[in-house]
């Protein structure tokens, strides 16, 4: 068994991690201005991972200083490890709003992940007291420990983007068909109502039906690859049932968590059948 797959499974984090996750999921909402913002939906990317390089990096170039910049580099070191410290509230707070949108195996990883960073956080800011006081020594060994916690973190943090697909555009590689091809029975299609179709090849599309006009989008959400067909329908908007995500019927973008509007596609019935191509108009 690797080490992420204790990391995974080590439940004992479940308890504690589901009062916090609701705890933060009431004071960020789905669909609010302030999920939006620390979401990155304004933005058109995630903002958390830009921000988790601030942190780090400065802490980092504060024990270059310390090494290579002698009695010199004292104040510069101290200010750098003030920065770092700085930066980690704004990142900290999109952490925990992306996390608040995970279950199981993912849910566990951002525990251990944040638990990792708030001890390093923690002695970075017991460093810059020490520093500040001109015990320049103890400051450093207590930074050195930080950015071991903080790089273990940062380890956790880039399996769940790159091992479990967290925090990734789910659509990215969902180009769809390039010609006409079959997703459903035009019999099987309700006006007014959300409709899954599906080509030969297993590519899931979403359908609604409006009059004479039939819309039709990528059915994996872009946020976390939850099916829109399994969401609601308000209006012109698509909500996503798994966090709240929110798109025209055209695809387009309203509210986050998602920071990437989801594919659309041409549609025609032909001989009772429901056709839908990539999207050329």
């Amino acid at each position: 068994m690797t080490i992420t797959d204790r990391l995974e499974n080590f439940d004992a984090m479940d308890r504690i991690a589901g009062r916090l996750q609701e705890a933060v999921s009431q004071v960020v909402p789905a669909g609010s201005r302030a999920k939006d913002a620390l979401s990155g939906t304004w933005l058109k990317h995630p903002v958390h991972p830009p921000l988790t390089d601030v942190v780090p990096g400065s802490w980092l170039s504060g024990l270059s200083v310390d090494v290579l910049g002698g009695e010199e580099g004292a104040r510069a070191s101290r200010r750098l490890v003030g920065l770092g410290i700085l930066a980690a509230l704004p990142t900290a707070a999109t952490g925990a709003s992306d996390w608040s949108d995970l279950i199981g195996k993912d849910r566990r990883l951002g525990s251990i992940h944040a638990v990792a960073n708030s001890t390093a956080l923690a002695a970075q800011t017991l460093s810059w007291v020490e520093r500040r006081r001109g015990h320049r020594g103890r400051g450093v060994a207590l930074s050195v420990m930080a950015v071991g916690m903080s790089s273990a973190a940062a380890w956790i943090g880039g399996h769940l983007s790159f091992g479990r697909a967290v925090g990734v555009n789910h659509t990215a590689v969902e180009d769809g068909p390039e010609e006409w091809t079959a997703v459903l029975d035009s019999a099987d299609l309700a006006d007014g109502e959300l409709t899954a179709g599906q080509t030969s090849d297993g590519f899931d599309v979403l359908l609604v039906k409006r009059g004479a006009v039939i819309h039709a989008m990528a059915d994996r959400c872009a946020h976390m690859g939850c099916p829109l067909h399994e969401g609601e329908l308000d209006g012109n908007i698509v909500r996503c049932g798994c966090h709240g995500s929110e798109f025209t019927l055209d695809g387009a973008l309203v509210h986050g968590p998602a920071t990437n509007g989801q594919p659309r596609f041409d549609v025609r019935i032909s001989a009772g059948t429901v056709e839908v191509r990539k999207g050329r108009s």
